[in-house]
């Protein structure tokens, strides 16, 4: 059943160096979540102190997630990424429902939400195209101008992906410079000019209220953290890569330090950009939750609208790029393994990519994209995604006792503190998620041990 690492990397092409890598990580992290979801944390908290805080932890957990996954990415750069540490960690079932989630929601929901999301913003520019202009049908059985251009997106990224891991790099590097520059925009244009007297006076005057320090505060921002924690999501995609990156041993480690410490720097200066231009009940209830947007209309004026709609396009363009690049190869390495469709295992001669997954992903996010469902399956899926990041945390400390021996160029920073408090503090958000969201928590687990007796169906061939 286990395949060698040699194995699994045979074929791929050395293509990705240190600032393809870093803007992999930086292009899948940033979608559309840093324009919309602080509405709905800044609901939840109730306090602008609160609001930042969340921000800033988010931003401390997920450097250290970087940070120690460093080291496992430096001592295993091999196709397939987390999926791999986890197989090696805690044998091949533990990578297998981490890649059965990834696939069936987790990877695949994300793509079909962020197209959906270029699709929507498109509808500024071009109104023809709307969640309500049905082509055929309607409801949840029809086809409106927002999935076609939503699937046009998915097919033609995927099929650009096809072509060879620079044509993907290219397309990858473009647009995040371009959204980068886009929020390094907003945060300039919101420090120059956007001081709102009104604003500074509701959210610096009254930093922290509504913090009270006890269980409830910890509560509140444990729970509202879970929007702030998507948002910096998708930062491991670069791992899945990992058999394509030149010196990986050195640019795996640094590309997750650089990109995750650079979007994080941005999304709290976002964030303060937020409360210097609008009073916290203006966030709150920002049309349809596009705070960016309330912000940057009240800097710039009413043309921002569309400004901001452009860079949510760019920003959830790219992101679509990264992860659908990203994601097949971890289809690819369990195919290899013998834990999925055998063809996914395969790569094109020429361009010396995994097709077969590539189009199996697209596939499946299309059919999430038609079915209008992704947006719930991505609730649900919370809890097991931040359980997964647990895993792979604890693995550091479980392949450390087992594998003393093995090469680890890089050694994760503040180790075994700074692991042991992430998982810490994720676990403490698990419980909070399990306790006060239960509806979102159990549906997650269930899809996660549904892939229990698929495993096993996997496994039956080679038996």
């Amino acid at each position: 059943m286990a395949t060698s690492s040699r194995d699994v990397d045979a074929g791929f092409v050395k293509g990705l160096g240190l600032v393809d890598a870093t803007t992999l990580v930086m292009g899948s992290m940033i979608g559309s979540g840093i324009f919309i979801v602080a509405a709905d944390i800044s609901r939840q908290v109730n306090s602008p102190g609160l609001m930042m805080l969340t921000w800033v932890i988010t931003a401390l957990m997920t450097t250290v997630a970087a940070l120690s996954y460093g080291e496992l990415a430096a001592a295993m750069p091999h196709a397939g990424g987390q999926y791999v540490y986890l197989r090696e960690a805690f044998g091949p079932m533990s990578g297998f429902l981490y890649g059965w989630t990834l696939f069936l929601v987790i990877q695949t929901g994300t793509i079909a939400a962020v197209a959906v999301a270029f699709a929507k913003f498109s509808g500024v520019f071009v109104p023809w195209i709307s969640a309500h202009h049905y082509l055929v049908g309607g409801g949840r059985l029809g086809l409106n101008t927002q999935q076609v251009v939503a699937i046009a997106i998915l097919a033609g990224l995927s099929w650009a992906n096809t072509r060879g891991i620079r044509t993907g790099a290219m397309v990858q590097n473009v647009f995040t410079f371009a959204k980068t520059a886009a929020l390094l925009g907003l945060v300039g244009f919101g420090l120059a000019l956007g001081r709102n007297p009104e604003a500074v006076a509701r959210n610096f005057g009254h930093f922290w209220e509504n913090a009270d320090w006890t269980f409830t505060t910890i509560r509140v921002v444990g729970v509202a953290m879970v929007g702030a924690l998507f948002s910096a999501d998708a930062w491991n995609n670069v791992t899945f890569t990992a058999g394509e990156v030149r010196n990986p041993r050195r640019n795996l480690p640094l590309s997750l330090a650089l990109g995750v410490g650079l979007v994080s720097l941005l999304y709290i200066a976002c964030n303060f950009v937020y409360l210097n231009a609008l009073p916290l009940e203006a966030i709150q209830h920002a049309p349809e939750d596009r705070v960016a947007t309330a912000a940057a209309a009240r800097i710039l004026g009413p043309r921002a609208v569309e400004w901001m709609a452009a860079a949510i396009m760019i920003s959830t363009f790219g992101c679509v790029n990264g992860m659908s690049l990203a994601g097949a190869r971890v289809y690819y390495a369990m195919a290899v393994d013998g834990l999925f469709f055998r063809r996914a295992g395969t790569l094109d001669p020429r361009h010396h990519t995994p097709v077969f997954a590539l189009t199996i992903q697209c596939a499946w996010a299309v059919l999430l994209t038609l079915s209008g469902s992704y947006s719930d399956l991505l609730d649900y899926v919370i809890f097991a995604v931040l359980l997964f990041y647990i895993l792979t945390i604890a693995a550091l400390f479980v392949l450390r006792r087992r594998r003393p021996d093995m090469e680890r160029p890089y050694r994760a920073f503040g180790y075994p503190v700074l692991p042991a408090l992430y998982i810490a503090v994720a676990g403490c958000i698990e419980i909070l998620l399990l306790l006060y969201k239960p509806n979102y928590t159990w549906p997650g687990l269930i899809i996660v041990l549904l892939g229990v007796p698929v495993y096993f169906i996997w496994r039956r061939p080679s038996a």
